[in-house]
């Protein structure tokens, strides 16, 4: 587990050696700031206007602000995660450094696992930075902390999960455009996969249903904490470390 950490922690401050991390991070927080504020906006007007008409209660503030904002969170980290960990083994890979790592005195389940936690902290990291906004909601008004709670923690682990699915892909290729590329794709099509659900017959139904990223986040923002969605979403991440734990250890023995 040391060792686990050492290379987590190594890689993690590698990623701010790059302007990649700063803009990445930048843009996150700058899209996000915009679309605060723009609910914002529009839930006083609506609050203004429900008063103004005595048309009764308005939007709570999870509806209004909460809920919305976190969902566009979910869309703006599908375009952005796949930059995150393109370069973790591609980079590697590209610079010829991967062969000194798989000969190293550490074992190739610490590297995966560290890689992959040094992603899982920038995702922390950038995620932390947003709060911000429930802070600034609970000052000023009196919000149900509960959904606000769960929706953070199904973000972030539908984040962590397009992180596995990143970190699989770097793993195949030395391109980091062609890994940020397949990873993008790759989650979009577990985001997207329920569209056929309806079309499909009800048993396939269900499974396309089962196998979407976005139907096992839905509970989280609705501030319900599901088992089934949170073994989901671990199973997720297990079977894209242990895909990519078999992919560098096939590339080891070449």
């Amino acid at each position: 587990m040391k060792k686990t950490w050492l290379i987590a922690k190594r890689d993690f401050r590698s990623y701010f050696t790059s302007p990649i991390a700063y803009i990445v991070t930048a843009g996150f927080l700058f899209i996000m700031g915009w679309m605060f504020f723009g609910y914002l906006t529009y839930f006083n007007l609506q609050n203004r206007q429900y008063q103004q008409y005595n048309m009764g209660k308005g939007m709570s503030i999870v509806e209004g602000i909460v809920r919305p904002l976190l969902g566009n969170m979910n869309v703006i980290l599908l375009f952005i995660l796949p930059f995150v960990t393109m370069r973790i083994f591609a980079e590697e890979k590209k610079l010829h450094t991967i062969e000194l790592l798989l000969t190293s005195p550490v074992s190739l389940v610490d590297i995966v696992i560290g890689k992959y936690l040094s992603a899982l902290m920038f995702l922390g990291a950038m995620m932390a930075l947003t709060l911000v906004y429930p802070i600034i909601l609970a000052t000023t008004g009196n919000p149900d902390i509960g959904p606000i709670v769960t929706g953070y923690l199904g973000t972030f682990l539908m984040g962590a999960s397009i992180l596995a699915v990143g970190t699989l892909f770097s793993s195949t290729t030395e391109n980091q455009i062609v890994a940020g590329a397949l990873t993008f794709a790759a989650s979009l099509f577990f985001w997207l996969i329920n569209w056929g659900a309806q079309s499909a017959g009800p048993v396939l139904g269900e499974i396309l249903q089962y196998l979407s990223l976005l139907t096992h986040n839905n509970s989280f923002a609705q501030g319900t904490l599901n088992s089934v969605d949170v073994i989901y979403y671990f199973s997720f991440i297990g079977v894209g470390l242990f895909l990519t734990h078999r992919v560098l250890d096939s590339y080891r023995w070449r």
